[in-house]
């Protein structure tokens, strides 16, 4: 079996790949990442001298290298997590958001279609649903909950969920998609909130808090994704929609309180800062029909799951250190210069 993975250089496609080998040893993994701001060579490390696990430093959205890449390592299934993702980022520039969310998710289907693969996997987000509101804790994302965009992010998310579908009943395509809810775990990015408090707080900086803080989100540790994944492109139904959630819904202020009273720091680091632009207030995910259809549930609860990703940071502070400083980005040239 040979999957190929897109954005496996990033947060949660960098997990993946980790949890795939380790449970598949006898996989062949193919990573294809452009490696922008948020793709980190540095994460795949522990798997680049694998003789089953292959790198390509490719766009999504280049229609030529894609295919190169396909003709090359014939996959059997396709797992997208290549995604501009950051919400404040999509507010500033609209159109990278596009053109790789949308374009480039196009441009992997074509690819699927004519070298025949037996799956192709979009990984969305539950961001397509918009927001909840915060008076209603009885109300969740259930796979049938109209897609209601809040930022240009979410839209192009959207847009690439609607594509898959297209194509599903075009070209009959053997396609599912999952949305899931806020992952959080080992290789985050820094500039994402869990991450940049255990940065922030750790250096003694502020730890600024959108809007008041009583925004409230649905925690996933990520290996527990990638399980979901992993049943999902095995034994999901064709053409289905799997929501993703943890049941693990927390106010973003009472995460950065937990995180400050786990380093033992104060609270007077806090800053509330202005808050975002079209700011979603609650994300909840219904995760009923991946647990009746394919036995998944979370298996970390929130308490756990914070505790390892904290310990996880404390015990690897190069990882992210380079990344705060820029030395993460030489890591490609490191590996790959002479060769």
């Amino acid at each position: 079996m040979t999957i190929l993975v897109t954005g496996g250089a990033g947060f949660i496609g960098g997990n993946f790949i980790h949890y795939m080998m380790k449970k598949y040893p006898d996989y062949r993994i193919i990573c294809v990442d452009c490696l922008t701001y948020a793709g980190n060579l540095e994460t795949l490390e522990p798997v680049m001298e694998n003789k089953n696990f292959k790198f390509y430093k490719v766009n999504i959205t280049d229609r030529t290298a894609i295919d190169k890449v396909f003709s090359e390592e014939r996959p059997d299934i396709v797992v997208n997590f290549a995604a501009e993702s950051h919400v404040d980022r999509s507010i500033e520039n609209p159109e990278v958001f596009l053109m790789t969310n949308i374009i480039g998710t196009q441009v992997l289907m074509d690819a699927s279609r004519k070298y025949q693969v037996t799956r192709y996997h979009q990984v969305s987000t539950d961001e397509v649903y918009g927001d909840l509101p915060l008076d209603r804790p009885d109300l969740f994302f259930t796979e049938t909950t109209p897609i209601h965009t809040s930022s240009p992010y979410s839209a192009s998310k959207a847009a690439a969920d609607l594509l898959v579908q297209a194509y599903y009943r075009t070209f009959q395509l053997p396609v599912t998609i999952s949305r899931c809810s806020n992952n959080y775990g080992p290789y985050h990015f820094p500039e994402k909130l869990i991450p940049l408090m255990i940065a922030n707080a750790l250096n003694d900086k502020p730890l600024p808090v959108y809007g008041t803080g009583e925004n409230v989100r649905d925690w996933l540790y990520v290996e527990d994704h990638c399980r979901a994944i992993d049943l999902i492109i095995h034994k999901g139904k064709v053409g289905e929609i799997y929501n993703i959630g943890g049941h693990n819904e927390m106010k973003n202020i009472d995460i950065v309180k937990i995180i400050v009273h786990a380093l033992g720091k104060s609270e007077d680091l806090i800053t509330f800062v202005s808050d975002r632009a079209g700011h979603d207030m609650r994300y909840a995910i219904d995760p009923t029909k991946i647990h009746r259809e394919l036995g998944w549930l979370p298996e970390t609860k929130f308490q756990d799951g914070i505790k390892k990703t904290i310990q996880w940071y404390l015990d690897h502070k190069e990882w992210w250190e380079r990344i705060i400083n820029g030395e993460y980005k030489h890591y490609y040239e490191r590996m790959y210069g002479d060769r």
